[in-house]
Parts: C-alpha cells; sequence; structure tokens
C-alpha cells in the first residue's frame, strides 16, 4: 500500500453517492492521512427518484447540493460536476475526453472508479464510467497525440500510478476503515433523496455488508477493491 500523504487522487463516479456507498471509508480515510482528493461525478443523477412530482431537473439540484455536502464531510479538495444526464453515458470520445482532461488537470497517482467487469445486472452508467475512465487513464491520458488540442491549453501527458476498482467480484485489496467508517455513513447520508431507509437501519447494513471482509485486514471493517498497477 502507498503512502497518501501529499499524494493526488481522482475519484471517478457514476452517480451522486456511489463513491459514498463503494468507496467512501477509504477516500475519507486518505483524505485525512494527507492526500488531495478531487471527485469527478459524471451524471447529474436527474432520474433518480421515485417521486413523480419532482421535475428531472429539480432533483439534479438537490443531487448537486448532496454532492456538496457529502464531499465536505469526506475531506474532498474539489468537486467536478460533469453533468451529463442519467442513464444516458456512452462509450464515447466526448465523455473520455472529458475524463482525459481531468486526469491531466489534477494529475492524480491514484484513480479510484468502479469495476466495469462486474458479471450481474448493473446499471449501465457505472459500467461505462468504469470502462471509460480506465481507457482514459490508459493510453489517452498517456500519450501526447491523443488529444494534442489539450497541449495547447496546457494540458500535459500524464501517467497515473495505480488505479482502485470498488464493486469488484475479485477484489485484492483490503482496506481497514474501522476509524472512518462513521464519515462513510454520514457521507451517505447527505445524499438524503436517495436514502429509502433509517440512518440506523442503514447503519447497521453497512455494518453488516462491510464487516465481511474486515478480517483480512486485522479490522473490524473493510472496503475492497482491484487494484491495477501500471508500468511506467
Amino acid at each position: 500500500m502507498i503512502d497518501m500523504r501529499a499524494k493526488n487522487v481522482l475519484v471517478i463516479t457514476p452517480h451522486p453517492d456511489d463513491a459514498e456507498s463503494g468507496a467512501g471509508g477509504t477516500i475519507a480515510k486518505w483524505a485525512q492521512e494527507g492526500a488531495c482528493i478531487v471527485l469527478v461525478v459524471c451524471t447529474n443523477g436527474n432520474k433518480g427518484t421515485s417521486d413523480r412530482s419532482i421535475l428531472p431537473e429539480k432533483i439534479a439540484a438537490i443531487r448537486r447540493e448532496e454532492q456538496k455536502a457529502s464531499g465536505e464531510v469526506l475531506g474532498l479538495s474539489e468537486i467536478v460536476f460533469l453533468d451529463h444526464h442519467d442513464q444516458e453515458l456512452a462509450d464515447n470520445d466526448e465523455f473520455r475526453k472529458e475524463l482525459v482532461r481531468e486526469i491531466r488537470r489534477h494529475k492524480p497517482d491514484v484513480v479510484i472508479t468502479i469495476d466495469p467487469g462486474r458479471k450481474w445486472i448493473r446499471h449501465r452508467d457505472h459500467f461505462v464510467t468504469g470502462r471509460v475512465a480506465l481507457d482514459a487513464v490508459f493510453p489517452y491520458a498517456r500519450d501526447h497525440l491523443a488529444y494534442p488540442s489539450m497541449l495547447e491549453n496546457g494540458l500535459e501527458p500524464h501517467k497515473v500510478e495505480e488505479v482502485y476498482l470498488w464493486g469488484t467480484d475479485e477484489p485484492d485489496v483490503f482496506i481497514d476503515i474501522d476509524e472512518t467508517f462513521e464519515k462513510k455513513v454520514d457521507a451517505l447520508y447527505c445524499h438524503a433523496s436517495q436514502m429509502s431507509r433509517s440512518k440506523e437501519e442503514g447503519t447497521s447494513r453497512l455494518r453488516e455488508r462491510f464487516s465481511e471482509n474486515g478480517y483480512k485486514v486485522h479490522s473490524a471493517l473493510a472496503e475492497t477493491f482491484k487494484r491495477l498497477q501500471l508500468r511506467g
């Protein structure tokens, strides 16, 4: 495990609240250890409600404010909102270029995103975000001939050292979140529009879920990731 002091971390999440659910304890832990953590939120979550009285633009505005509040809890340095519509992400040049821009702008040592390879049914935005994020990391952010117009704006190629994938079927990294579990829960419950359970019930379920792998790092609770190391 790398020393997170003074490291730059870029978290790429499909929707507001996904990163908190999958990696919130780790994000809070690394922020406490001195990492500079930037969150890129790919969609505005404007279809994330069962309330037929709320217009898409209203739920998007609500979720943006919820994300800002969550970012304060986690200790984020910055939040970037790409504002794609929910359920409309595509594996295309436009989206890939946006992620390359953020990688080159923030120059992360580590990228955290969602695993696109999970086998059971899932939200398409999750798959697309993970897939395009990995492509953006390698080779597009690395190669100067990819999006050469970025060079004119001072966005030089950047090589990411490691990628951590949450929501993976094949985890090989387990991170102790005993000390930041409460921050994870508090951050997640900032997304009140998405919480169907009481905080008490939700905390209990989350504690049960993240206790499954704690023993692997001699802790009560752990988040799990698949770690990808990139060659120089």
